[in-house]
């Protein structure tokens, strides 16, 4: 009889290992096979590893060309239904003008940025038409900018 149980993990490794391993598989348990738990500890260290570690791809750049650009502009379109003419816009010919002097890449703002800006630049048109104006009350101007023009409507203040 052996008192020792590493003695009887080697002898069953050396003499007993597929039955053994087939018998574990079966019942969901951990092998204790010496051999079994090695490579238990070893991959438990390389995983300790991995996690530590991180692969840094090289952002592969496709460089510009016209066929690219249309494509690319065709493509914005028809995703999001604009008319055609919308490529013709100062605004957006404007935009495309700007984003090709960028030399690392164009950073687009997200829909609170987005939002946050419009409001930041409304209110400063609002404010320089006031000035220029010299309105002293934001509340008695009404700007109508669909219609393009200015009402103001002070109910007796004048």
């Amino acid at each position: 009889l052996v008192n020792e149980i590493t003695t009887l993990h080697r002898h069953a490794e050396a003499h007993f290992s597929g039955k053994y391993r087939k018998w574990a598989n079966q019942h969901a348990f951990e092998s204790m096979l010496p051999g079994d738990m090695k490579a238990r500890k070893e991959n438990a260290a390389q995983q300790r590893i991995n996690a530590h570690l991180t692969e840094h791809k090289a952002e592969r750049v496709v460089p510009y060309s016209d066929k690219l650009f249309r494509q690319a502009a065709i493509e914005w379109l028809v995703a999001i239904d604009q008319p055609i003419q919308a490529l013709e816009h100062p605004k957006f010919q404007e935009l495309i003008h700007v984003a090709s002097r960028a030399t690392n890449g164009v950073r687009i703002p997200g829909r609170k940025g987005t939002h946050a800006e419009i409001m930041r630049m409304f209110k400063n048109h609002l404010t320089r038409l006031r000035n220029t104006l010299n309105v002293s009350d934001v509340c008695c101007l009404f700007v109508f900018v669909s219609l393009g023009f200015i009402e103001r409507c002070c109910q007796g203040k004048h």
